[in-house]
């Protein structure tokens, strides 16, 4: 018989101690183990068997004669632990089901469908995980078949009383206490009964508490709620300190830029988060109720001045904040008592009112309210919600981007590129069948969607604002410093907008937009220097460097560098710089111009032109937007109440400073654009899309369904993100490289432009 025998490799998987004494082999497409000590073949049972062979245990095998006693106590030790553990688990099992079953168990449910229709609220169980209520997983190895029929019993298996199909409450029990089922739905007991945001889930710190908790195993003791106060929250401040700490310790090199992000609380208070920005990170500092000094510049001064303290004047370039006449006085009085410091606008603010101030158009404003009409229909009616995403292969039409404006261009973008699936489905037969066929909502509904000046005018209108859409996200980019790009961004989109259009008559009044928020707000020394100090702008440049952005570039040395003898220094160094001389002219500068981020080439080929290069390097790290950023969810009635206990108002402001800092980093490391599970008729979502998906007059038509049980998961939506998804590439992504500005075209073309603009309105009112 041994001459059959195949010995089977015991593979490092196999962790359980008693695999190093017995061997495996296959006897007749069966797998045995053998005791290496006397020899014994066991043919079922797997190591658990072996283990008690070993131990001396009595059980289902003989015990061991010739085992090491050595051996013998360490199997005996390792099945005291096994039983243990399997104990706190059988009990966590059945205190589980304990749980979900209903007061009254016997009561039932008056029909059968109604049972059925309960028990499709939940996802069947994946046959691949472990069914934890149906059976304990051994160790390691093989089953052992009749310990699991024991198993089975002990938590209501079949060998437990039968259950009729009367009892659908502990058939829904039986369900939920399998594998990740059970799991999930604990989790979604703890987030509805302590009222988290369930966008929670999204958080990159899910997982990893997740896979803590399962590390532990069964029996973990939680922490307190004194614990998360305490020790829990005192070690998390650390923690966070010492990243502030990290970033910190670069603004002497790079500089830093302080974001005031203005937002409307709870109960309509004003608050002000205050952030500070670096290459390295943003990092939260702190949160201002400003409600009573909102418009007080000379309050409004008050509170910038105090936080540019705080922060060291030295390290600060630039201080951002909303573009309101209150802030800019504020500004004005704060650059004078700061001669080194900056005050600039929002650019993703300005740069989202210029696509507000495109929504007013009437003819764009018409085509909006058409395609809200769509959407409106569609997201207020279950059925044709999910035959849409039937058409469409699950995506949404719904696109929410960083702010509304952003999110009406975006929509319009998603659903000119889902325009077949929309067609397809008002044509299909299952459409044809339903109620909404005959809806005179219905009707007006295939009206739009089979209109093709609808189509040709969204198409118009996306040519128009996507390059607008382009410079929004590279503004707001979270992992790349955008000073160094704002300045051409800003032109090449109004240079896309002329060749789309072709005739100045036809754009002539989006320009004029662009240049009202560029030139009231946007146009600042900091944007122009980054440009001349990007080199791969500033080597493309054909003839002189227009004026402005010299002038810029020189206002720019004044200001931020008080030494005049550097001053005189970086002077003579722009001239190295423009004729490219030294390092600068390398062929390996020359291809760098093209493929390295703007500081990284100054760091590398700077080193001949110093004065200039710590300059260089200073204005191209800071960023040009103050929103982006997701706000805190503690209640500003705590932090802000008037009437407080110091002690716990500090603590407070720690949790805060904790949790503002951690969803920042958040944003910076995360890898996946996609927020997963983002539904657009959340409340999540309702502030940015609340016009596309609400009804004006009435909530359903006749034929309207609000069953949301009966709705088909959404699948991931994208967001605008505030950074390109090709972090490889230039940051000025979807422009062509030869769109720069070019000297003396550009001055001739305003001039141009200026001329035109006061001999014709170049109204598009009618245009579509």
């Amino acid at each position: 018989m041994d001459s059959e025998m195949e010995p089977i490799p015991i593979g490092s998987q196999k962790r359980d101690l008693a695999w190093k004494h017995c061997q495996m082999f296959k006897i007749e497409n069966r797998v045995r183990l053998k005791c290496i000590y006397c020899g014994k073949m066991f043919s079922g049972g797997g190591i658990h068997r072996i283990k008690e062979h070993l131990a001396g245990q009595k059980g289902n095998g003989a015990t061991c004669p010739r085992v090491n006693p050595d051996v013998r106590h360490t199997m005996r030790q390792s099945l005291d632990g096994s039983m243990v553990r399997m104990k706190k688990k059988q009990k966590i099992v059945e205190e589980t089901a304990n749980q979900l079953m209903l007061p009254n168990e016997g009561e039932t449910y008056n029909t059968h469908s109604e049972a059925i229709t309960g028990l499709q609220l939940l996802a069947a169980p994946d046959s691949g995980e472990p069914n934890l209520g149906l059976s304990m997983k051994e160790e390691e190895g093989m089953t052992d078949r009749s310990s699991e029929r024991w198993k089975r019993g002990a938590v209501g298996g079949p060998s437990s009383a039968p259950l009729g199909d009367n009892h659908p409450i502990r058939d829904l029990t039986l369900r939920l206490t399998r594998g990740k089922d059970q799991v999930h739905m604990a989790i979604g007991r703890f987030l509805y009964d302590a009222g988290v945001p369930l966008d929670a889930v999204n958080s990159a710190y899910f997982q990893p508490m997740v896979d803590a908790i399962a590390s532990e195993g069964p029996g973990l003791k939680p922490p307190s709620y004194h614990d998360l106060r305490g020790w829990i929250l005192k070690n998390s401040v650390e923690e966070v300190r010492k990243v502030v700490d990290q970033y910190k310790g670069t603004w002497g090199r790079t500089g830093c830029s302080v974001l005031a992000d203005e937002w409307t609380a709870e109960a309509g208070k004003i608050l002000i988060n205050f952030l500070v920005y670096c290459p390295e990170g943003t990092m939260f500092l702190r949160s201002v109720d400003a409600s009573d000094i909102i418009r007080s510049p000379v309050a409004l001064y008050e509170l910038l001045k105090e936080v540019v303290e705080d922060v060291g004047v030295q390290h600060v370039l630039q201080v951002i904040t909303d573009s309101a006449e209150h802030y800019i006085e504020a500004g004005k009085m704060l650059t004078e008592t700061f001669p080194t410091i900056y005050w600039t606008p929002c650019s993703a603010r300005c740069i989202d009112l210029m696509l507000e101030d495109f929504g007013k158009f009437e003819w764009i404003n018409a085509i909006l309210e058409q395609a809200k009409s769509i959407t409106r229909f569609v997201y207020n009616h279950v059925d044709v919600l999910n035959m849409m995403r039937r058409y469409t292969y699950g995506k949404d039409l719904i696109q929410p981007a960083i702010t509304r404006s952003a999110t009406n261009f975006t929509i319009l973008q998603g659903m000119v590129s889902l325009k077949n699936g929309l067609q397809a489905m008002v044509t299909s037969q299952e459409w044809m069948d339903s109620p909404y066929s005959k809806n005179p909502d219905g009707l007006a509904l295939i009206d739009v969607i089979y209109s093709q000046p609808f189509w040709s005018s969204c198409v118009t209108i996306i040519r128009l604002t996507d390059p607008l859409l382009r410079v929004l996200r590279i503004v707001g980019s979270e992992k790349r410093p955008a000073m160094g790009y704002i300045y051409e961004a800003m032109f090449q989109a109004k240079e896309t907008i002329k060749k789309e259009f072709v005739e100045k008559k036809d754009y002539l009044a989006y320009c004029n937009v662009i240049d009202h928020r560029w030139n009231r707000q946007l146009h600042r020394p900091l944007h122009a220097a980054g440009f001349y100090l990007n080199p791969k702008c500033f080597y493309s440049i054909e003839g002189e460097v227009p004026n402005e952005i010299m002038s810029g570039m020189l206002d720019s040395i004044e200001r931020l560098v008080p030494d005049t003898k550097i001053q005189d220094k970086i002077t003579k160094e722009l001239s190295s710089y423009k004729n490219a001389v030294g390092d600068l002219g390398r062929k390996m500068a020359i291809r760098a111009r093209h493929t390295m981020l703007p500081v990284e080439w100054w760091s590398t080929y700077g080193g001949g032109c110093p004065s200039l290069a710590r300059l260089a390097i200073r204005i191209l790290s800071q960023t040009c937007s103050a929103i982006g950023f997701k706000q805190s969810q503690i209640s500003c009635n705590q932090i802000h109440h008037q009437r407080r206990n110091h002690v716990e108002h500090q603590r407070l402001s720690d949790l805060i400073f904790v949790r503002y800092n951690l969803r920042l980093w958040q944003m910076l490391h995360r890898k996946n654009k996609e927020l997963d599970a983002l539904d657009p008729i959340s409340f999540d979502t309702m502030d940015t899309v609340q016009d596309w998906v609400t009804e004006k007059e009435k909530l359903l038509g006749e034929y309207g369904s609000s069953d949301w049980r009966a709705l088909i998961q959404p699948a991931a939506n994208t967001m605008l993100a505030l950074s390109p998804n090709d972090e490889t590439g230039g940051l000025v992504a979807g422009f062509k490289d030869n769109e720069i500005p070019i000297g003396i075209k550009y001055e001739v073309e305003n001039e141009t432009e200026n001329q035109l603009e006061d001999d014709g309105d170049g109204d598009l009112g009618d245009q579509t």
